[in-house]
């Protein structure tokens, strides 16, 4: 077939765009601009264009896949549906139109699939869940939101990684992401939940709402079906104490308290707490496919993260070194539980956290909470740039209301304060004596900073 995709730059859309190549479909793709995933995308043979435009729909394309986040002005899109103004209907010239979730969601009812949902966690449950299939012998088709190390042996990768595997057997594994109700879209065979903790409040306006969505999406599982979920999570246990249109045959909890987790602790490379859970709730899965525990803990053992996610480098220039570390937190939980694990992994350095909130809307609603964990946060240094405006899913009456400023005044820390994003690199230069610690931290583009 001949596959557009729009939004293609995407880290989830551009797994889709790495499965149809491996599978031997011709692929074309457009973004705003330029960057490292499109790039990669090029090397492997996609046509790639930087801009929206009509005109950038190849001829005769039988499929149209675009990114939750493209707005219904987009001009490819609309070209697309004067073409087909039916989506999903596919007759004799005419083109499929998808969103990249419906096109997960197809994949999900070709495969024996797992999906990992949650509020944080999956990315690095859904890569640890590939790694021991893959270890296991399973051959999984794997689909995350990152770029995983230990796919980098294929061609779909870089030297980061890749956040796509195509194996060749039934299994595949994919990361369920709860925003837009995205998820409602896949129908699985297991399905893990990680944690539930408010979040994507521009969309779900509240806990209750929020859950609702995680209890249906729960209720997609068929009646052999497996939940594997949480047991040190309140808002998990209190969902499966309320009515569900059909009872859960077979619930598989794991817990910190566990014997496993100590071994865990001991094994896993990356830091924390968190990703002991994480780890647990991978291990779970795999007993759940009788998978040896021998094996499983040979993989989790040589995980070595994902990008963004703790992401450890040193940077070396002369007697001059710095460990920066590239982190994906955005939400207050996260940002907290990251910054204790690198304290406990660093105990007697200088750690600095540079972070960028992501979209004004989680800002504002996250606020109190957001103060509360850079009040208290056991690092020396922070600084907060501008928030990373998220276009299309912004209110303006709460872009007036919130900003990076504002944030610093309301923690009133004398090691918190300020800084527009273009003047952060000459201060760290400027400031930073050898050998700190320095967090990058934000689901934005504040990433790029890394490489100074």
């Amino acid at each position: 077939m001949k596959i557009h995709f729009i939004g293609i730059g995407g880290i989830g859309v551009s797994a889709l765009a790495k499965y149809y190549l491996a599978k031997g479909h011709k692929v074309s793709g457009s973004d705003l601009v330029s960057s490292e995933i499109t790039e990669a995308l090029k090397k492997l043979g996609a046509k790639i264009f930087i801009g929206h435009s009509g005109k950038n729909l190849p001829k005769d394309t039988d499929l149209v896949i675009y990114s939750p986040a493209v707005q219904k002005t987009n001009l490819e899109l609309n070209a697309a549906f004067k073409i087909q103004p039916r989506p999903k209907f596919l007759g004799r010239g005419k083109i499929q139109i998808l969103s990249y979730p419906e096109a997960l969601g197809d994949l999900t009812k070709k495969y024996w699939t797992i999906a990992v949902c949650g509020s944080h966690g999956k990315s690095t449950v859904t890569a640890m869940i590939g790694l021991i299939l893959t270890k296991a012998g399973l051959d999984p088709t794997v689909i995350v939101g990152t770029k995983v190390k230990e796919f980098g042996g294929s061609t779909l990768s870089n030297a980061e990684g890749s956040n796509c595997r195509v194996g060749k057997s039934k299994y595949l594994v994919i990361e369920a992401d709860e925003h837009f109700a995205s998820f409602l879209n896949y129908w699985p065979k297991i399905i893990v939940l990680t944690n539930l903790e408010p979040d994507h409040l521009d969309f779900y306006k509240n806990l209750r709402n929020y859950i609702l969505a995680f209890k249906k999406f729960i209720s997609h599982l068929p009646k052999n079906g497996i939940l594997i979920t949480n047991k040190d999570d309140k808002n998990i246990k209190k969902m499966l104490r309320t009515h569900f249109p059909r009872p859960l045959e077979k619930v598989l909890w794991y817990f910190l308290k566990q014997k496993e987790a100590k071994k865990l602790k001991k094994i896993l490379k990356i830091p924390g707490g968190f990703n002991v859970s994480n780890g647990l709730a991978a291990l779970t899965a795999a007993r759940a496919l009788k998978i040896p525990d021998k094996t499983s803990f040979k993989a989790l053992s040589e995980y070595r993260g994902s990008w963004r996610r703790f992401d450890v480098k040193k940077l070396v220039i002369g007697h001059w070194s710095l460990v920066i570390v590239n982190d994906y937190a955005h939400h207050p939980t996260q940002v907290k539980v990251t910054l204790r694990a690198a304290r406990k992994k660093f105990p007697k350095k200088k750690i600095w956290c540079i972070f960028q909130p992501h979209q004004h809307q989680r800002t504002y609603y996250l606020w109190n909470d957001f103060v509360n964990v850079f009040s208290s946060a056991p690092v020396d240094k922070i600084i907060i740039t501008d928030i990373y405006d998220v276009a299309g899913r912004e209110d303006k009456k709460i872009k007036k209301l919130v900003n990076s400023k504002k944030l610093v005044e309301a923690i009133n820390k004398p090691f918190v304060s300020y800084l527009p994003k273009e003047k952060i690199i000459n201060y760290l230069k400027e400031n930073l004596k050898s050998g700190e610690v320095v967090i990058i931290m934000g689901a934005g583009d504040i990433y790029n900073l890394t490489n100074f």
